[in-house]
């Protein structure tokens, strides 16, 4: 089942598909809101009233996708091919949505580290995923949360 995982996402759904099936892996809940039409997602604002469809006649779909239990998650995955995926409040733009499945692995098998530095002072999320590809994002100041607190190095 991880396997089929990692395929190619091509469309909204099937990040959708993908997101359910790890939470069903990881016995996670997990709630999804979809946003179906140009006047609907977040990334088409200057649709027209009543205009659902973009220039090129497709029905844009963007969804949202939170995840039950510690780290809280949530992913944003937009009709663009690219998702931000949030982690105890620490924020990943841009993500490629074909990397959201092994994105989501490596934090929920407890891969994902917080690194400290002295000076200048400040912590980083990082996020190892397959492949030596590695995300990494700045921790707000205030934002080490007991989950993050516990995986500092």
């Amino acid at each position: 089942m991880i396997e089929a995982m990692d395929r190619h996402l091509p469309t909204t759904e099937a990040a959708v598909t993908a997101c359910r099936d790890i939470a069903a892996v990881y016995a996670r809940e997990i709630e999804v809101t979809h946003d179906i039409g140009a006047d609907q997602t977040s990334r088409r604002s200057a649709a027209g009233v009543g205009v659902t469809t973009d220039p090129d006649g497709s029905l844009p779909h963007e969804a949202f996708v939170e995840f039950g239990g510690l780290p809280r998650i949530t992913v944003r995955l937009y009709p663009d091919d690219d998702a931000l995926i949030t982690v105890e409040g620490v924020e990943f733009h841009d993500l490629p949505r074909d990397e959201v499945p092994a994105f989501l692995r490596a934090v929920l098998d407890g891969r994902a580290f917080v690194r400290g530095r002295r000076f200048p002072p400040g912590y980083r999320l990082v996020v190892p995923l397959p492949g030596d590809r590695t995300y990494r994002e700045l921790v707000p100041m205030l934002g080490l949360t007991p989950w993050l607190n516990g995986r500092v190095r």
